[in-house]
């Protein structure tokens, strides 16, 4: 594609729509082939109107991080959240209380605070919490230890307002042993250690309805474990250059570039570019585990923004790359999640021409 051609300001970020479209279908498929429902993530892409494609191929709802989100979302028809976070907060509990008053809302727990928090609130607003308990499998960020599942359980059966509804987690495949190990078998060992636990409850008199977990390298073989129920998958809507460095994707699945500008040219291997740290995230925390180069990828090209400052993004070509000054050029982003949350809007491209323009609706949604 003659970059050049839109006409676009940059930076900006582009989104490939019949890309992005095929993993929605491609994914959907993947999942619902086991029976498992798929809740994506939507703190990937940010925007409710493709939260409605995602529902539309056959998504049973969606996943947000944040009340903020979740608000968001409902106000824009999402029917079906689940805040896969631990909500701690008055304020928090009391928003969380009002939006179970129009929505089916799930709320994640892992402490006797917030499920007391919700509890209270849940019962002045006269709504029903559902409730899942997060289980911690290795990534040591948030969750229990399955050990101290069963109490929390118990607690919050025994809490007006509240509906225990399961388990979750979030391990990926960043965790402490994952290195070397690949993603299908990480995502199996995660399904079958969550099912093991379910089992465990029930037979304890605790009633399990839901085991949520996978990320978008585990969710296709979490899926697959028989009991498993759902699985949270959000990156895989548009990919990054974490997911082809794990080998879940090819580079040609990443749905969404990064347009920048040729400001600056240091040589025939270095240049710069007009995006920087208020563009590429600086997100980069598996960089060591992934081998990462960089920021981003110049598409096409071995060739990897190297270093940033805000405005500025230093290109550095392993081999010489033929551009000058005014070019405009495409990047794959390292993480896409962040990298959508520093922008205004996304441009959706069909065919070579701009076809939509969506304003990230829940961009810097954080409470």
């Amino acid at each position: 594609m003659d970059f050049n051609a839109l006409g676009l300001s940059t930076p900006c970020l582009v989104v490939d729509l019949d890309q992005m479209e095929a993993n929605i279908r491609n994914w959907q498929a993947a999942i619902g082939k086991y029976g498992v429902a798929l809740r994506p993530h939507v703190k990937t892409h940010k925007v409710p109107a493709i939260a409605k494609m995602q529902l539309a191929a056959g998504a049973s709802g969606i996943t947000v991080a944040k009340i903020a989100e979740a608000e968001v979302f409902a106000e824009a028809g999402c029917d079906d959240i689940f805040v896969a976070y631990p909500v701690i907060g008055a304020d928090k509990w009391a928003r969380a209380a009002q939006l179970a008053q129009r929505i089916k809302l799930i709320v994640g727990v892992d402490s006797d605070v917030g499920a007391h928090g919700l509890s209270k609130a849940a019962a002045k607003a006269g709504s029903t919490i559902l409730v899942r308990v997060e289980v911690d499998l290795g990534l040591n960020r948030s969750g229990l230890k399955p050990s101290q599942i069963e109490a929390l359980c118990q607690l919050i059966q025994t809490l007006p307002g509240l509906e225990l509804d399961g388990i979750f987690t979030f391990r990926g495949t960043g965790f402490a042993g994952s290195r070397g190990r690949s993603a299908g078998e990480l995502g199996v060992e995660e399904g079958q250690l969550m099912v093991s636990m379910a089992e465990h409850l029930r037979a304890q008199g605790i009633p399990i309805r839901n085991i949520s977990g996978g990320s978008t390298p585990t969710a296709r073989a979490f899926a697959s474990v028989p009991g498993v129920t759902e699985a949270r998958p959000g990156t895989y809507v548009f990919s990054d250059l974490m997911q082809t460095a794990r080998g879940v994707v090819n580079e040609d699945d990443v749905a969404l570039t990064i347009y920048c500008t040729v400001v600056s040219k240091m040589g025939p291997d270095k240049f710069t570019v007009d995006g920087g740290s208020k563009t590429f995230s600086g997100d980069i925390a598996f960089r060591s585990t992934d081998d990462l180069k960089g920021y981003g990828k110049l598409v096409g090209e071995e060739a990897y923004v190297d270093s940033l400052s805000e405005e500025h993004g230093v290109v550095r070509c392993d081999a010489p790359v033929n551009v000058v000054i005014g070019d405009v050029l495409a990047f794959h982003p390292v993480h896409v999640c962040p990298t959508v949350n520093l922008s205004d809007e996304l441009v959706g491209v069909r065919d070579g021409k701009i076809e939509v323009v969506w304003p990230v609706a829940a961009r810097g949604k954080r409470t």
